[in-house]
């Protein structure tokens, strides 16, 4: 077996590893925090509001992918339903993906356990208390999502194809609608402070 072949084939394990362990994080997470708190830690919003198909539509396709990881672990034939591109699938490319999407998740989670109690996925009626501009809020203002894009671009270049590919494109669009949402609600909560905070901060890097 070649090394493009050797890796290729390690990342078909990998990926089915690393997602299966992203569900059980998020999902231990969740529940501790809740259990703790006595308090929700999800708040997608009014059912069928633009923030709502936000965390629907991410949902979907944070299933889907790890569906996809774990299923072509034991049924390496799906490669074929999902658009493999050969001229990306080897293995410096691949090995690029698994980098950046490890390194994505590792700054994901830095984060979410730098932002403590106030970490919450979507946007919770009268929170935050305060504006947070600092750690890693100095340098960028969305620094979570940011990390998730880096991830999301990872796994396109992991598992380079068609699915990926959208994935990686409605991932992105939805990232963006979210950050947004997220925007406006900080800006009704700290008018003054937040347009000072968005003039010296970037959006993204």
């Amino acid at each position: 077996m070649d090394t493009s072949s050797a890796i290729v084939e390690f990342t078909r394990l990998y990926l089915a590893v690393f997602y299966s362990f992203v569900a059980v994080f998020y999902t231990v997470r969740i529940m501790v925090r809740k259990h703790r708190d006595a308090r929700e830690m999800v708040f997608p919003g009014e059912r069928f509001c633009s923030t709502w198909w936000n965390h629907m539509i991410f949902r979907f396709f944070r299933a889907a992918i790890w569906m996809a990881c774990v299923f072509r672990w034991f049924f390496p034939a799906i490669d074929e339903n999902l658009g493999i591109i050969s001229e990306l699938n080897i293995w410096p490319v691949v090995l690029a993906g698994i980098v950046l999407l490890t390194a994505g998740f590792a700054f994901t989670v830095a984060v979410h356990f730098n932002l403590g109690d106030q970490w919450r996925s979507g946007i919770e009626p009268g929170e935050p208390k305060r504006l947070r501009t600092d750690g890693y809020y100095k340098f960028v203002r969305n620094p979570m999502f940011l990390g998730v894009a880096m991830a999301q671009f990872g796994f396109f270049l992991a598992l380079p194809s068609i699915f990926s590919g959208v994935c990686l494109l409605i991932g992105l669009y939805i990232l963006r609608r979210q950050t947004l949402a997220e925007e406006e609600h900080l800006l009704k909560a700290f008018p003054d402070d937040y347009r000072v905070y968005m003039a010296s901060v970037r959006r993204w890097l």
